[in-house]
């Protein structure tokens, strides 16, 4: 067993290997209050964030939710429901994850099931303390079109292939008109100005920029 904790955070990940799927799943099943979980092929990685990833996954939640408010882009929101695919024995927990282009397909749905069920559109990893495991290998593996990953500083888009890998990208694929550089400026101005006037400023901007796109 492994356990890494985040220089200057109170983040801590464990890795430990050699455990089965159904020890994966009673984990993610269970009522761990902010507790994450990866799983892939044996390997699990739990994760305690720290405040500072909370905050930032938050931020860019709050972020994807106001924009969509403001163009009135459908979307629903799946929090961290945990993705997984017994087949491959893969699986994790995003910190935040939406449907946009299947939003319809999943409005009502109160269970996911993969096997079925269409993966989330966009998913979004704060990784500051650096996962042990390739996140965005299992992601690939479950079908999420869209990883946002951010490290504390840049914020970075990768996008699925047809081949099944990543390619990073500067622009959201389901935002095209957002350049993500924007959205780092914006997580740098939370601290002076406390969220409330944060979150305002932002959806101004949108509006201001954006708004006619609303139709």
């Amino acid at each position: 067993m492994d356990t890494v904790t985040a220089a200057g955070t109170s983040e801590t990940r464990i890795l430990i290997p050699n455990i089965a799927w159904d020890i994966f799943e009673s984990l993610a099943a269970s009522d761990c209050a902010g507790t994450r979980f990866a799983y892939d092929k044996g390997l699990l990685e739990i994760t305690s964030p720290s405040i500072e990833h909370e905050w930032f996954h938050r931020l860019l939640g709050r972020m994807v939710e106001a924009m969509t408010e403001e163009l009135n882009i459908p979307i629903l929101s799946a929090g961290s429901t945990t993705l997984k695919l017994q087949l491959k024995e893969r699986g994790l927990e995003p910190d935040e994850c939406y449907y946009l282009e299947n939003e319809a397909k999943m409005r009502g749905k109160r269970e996911l099931d993969l096997a079925v069920d269409p993966p989330p559109d966009l998913a979004i990893e704060v990784d500051i303390s650096r996962s042990s495991l390739n996140k965005l290998s299992i992601y690939a593996d479950i079908g999420v079109p869209e990883v946002w990953l951010y490290d504390g500083q840049s914020l970075r888009s990768h996008q699925l292939q047809s081949d099944g890998a990543y390619v990073e990208q500067t622009a959201s694929r389901w935002f095209p008109f957002l350049d993500l550089r924007e959205v780092e400026r914006f997580l740098e101005k939370f601290d002076p100005l406390g969220e409330t006037a944060w979150i305002r400023c932002f959806r101004s901007w949108i509006r201001e920029h954006f708004g006619p796109m609303a139709g």
